[in-house]
């Protein structure tokens, strides 16, 4: 039996109703690390780092939330606007300005603790981006403020990635004139390590979200 040619070339019922799936919605809320300071756009973190998950296959969104000199404390205060409706996941870079300028490591938890309560109430699933302090600040100091991170992670059981600027801090090579923010080429190596713990952080949003 013969069928109309154009019944031969339409498609599967199947196959017509698929739909590609939506981006997922990322938000990177963090301070100058993640805003892409001294960099051109295109060389920040937000970007280079959805460039290296498409390389990869995945489909999202990364929004640049990062607002250069912010404090925990300023990350929380815009929260709301910050993190809109729709958000599955959150990328949290902040508190480097708090320990820079010496702001008390008890002032620093309680307001990453809320920011963390908060989208938690939210169902967004986070992911926790460590910090180290400078080491004139002292032991005391230094232990007081790094302890922070890995335990807020503990405590809301989210991915925690212990050292942000991991094989950058340090390396003139890869920093600005400053020595303290990237450059493209330190970006790229962010990019690379911090990457399997997005991936990470992806496959939960599709666990605790599914489609």
């Amino acid at each position: 039996m013969a069928y109309p040619a154009a019944a031969q070339n339409a498609a599967p019922p199947s196959a017509q109703n698929q739909t590609p799936a939506a981006p997922i919605q990322i938000v990177a809320l963090g301070d100058s690390l993640t805003a892409g300071y001294g960099l051109p756009d295109k060389d920040g973190f937000v970007p280079r780092l959805q460039a290296a998950l498409a390389a990869k296959g995945v489909n999202a969104n990364v929004a640049n939330a990062g607002v250069s000199g912010d404090t925990a404390s300023d990350g929380l205060a815009r929260l709301d606007w910050s993190v809109p409706e729709g958000t599955q996941a959150v990328i949290l870079e902040l508190g480097a300005n708090d320990m820079l300028r010496g702001i008390k490591p008890e002032v620093t938890r309680e307001a990453l603790d809320k920011i963390l309560q908060r989208l938690t109430a939210r169902h967004i699933t986070v992911m926790v981006c460590g910090m180290r302090a400078a080491p004139n600040l002292g032991t005391e100091y230094g232990a007081a403020f790094e302890r922070i991170y890995p335990a807020l992670a503990a405590k809301y059981d989210t991915l925690s990635y212990p050292f942000f600027l991991d094989g950058v801090a340090g390396n003139l090579k890869l920093t600005q004139a400053d020595g303290l923010h990237p450059n493209a080429a330190g970006v790229g190596v962010i990019v690379e390590r911090i990457l399997p713990t997005v991936l990470r952080l992806i496959d939960q949003i599709h666990t605790q979200h599914p489609s």
